[in-house]
């Protein structure tokens, strides 16, 4: 069964900014995912994501948590990592249970 962006999603709530207590994708860094089939019915996986701030010292630590996490799912035969700056991302982009951990209301 092919995977769903809300598996990715999940996957993803384990990774991680080593700066901030709150997983990636309940900090608005994903801003887009997508599959492309493959010959031997699996998936190749792509995920365009930002960072909090273009100087983040945790790019590459994050890009590789991303692309490791991403080829554990069951039916990934690869995953590719692109960081994007546009648009910016801005605190308006944290998930009310991010708000609440980081104690913005």
């Amino acid at each position: 069964m092919p995977l769903t962006q809300e598996d990715v999603l999940s996957a993803l709530k384990q990774c991680y900014d080593p700066e901030i207590p709150v997983n990636i994708v309940d900090l608005g860094l994903i801003y887009e995912v997508r599959f492309d089939s493959t010959p031997d019915q699996q998936q190749d996986v792509t995920v365009d994501m930002t960072l909090t701030a273009q100087g983040c010292p945790a790019l590459v630590m994050i890009s590789d948590q991303v692309k490791s996490r991403l080829e554990q799912l069951p039916g990934v035969r690869n995953a590719a990592v692109n960081i994007v700056w546009n648009p910016p991302w801005t605190p308006e982009r944290l998930s009310p249970d991010a708000r609440k951990q980081l104690g913005i209301e």
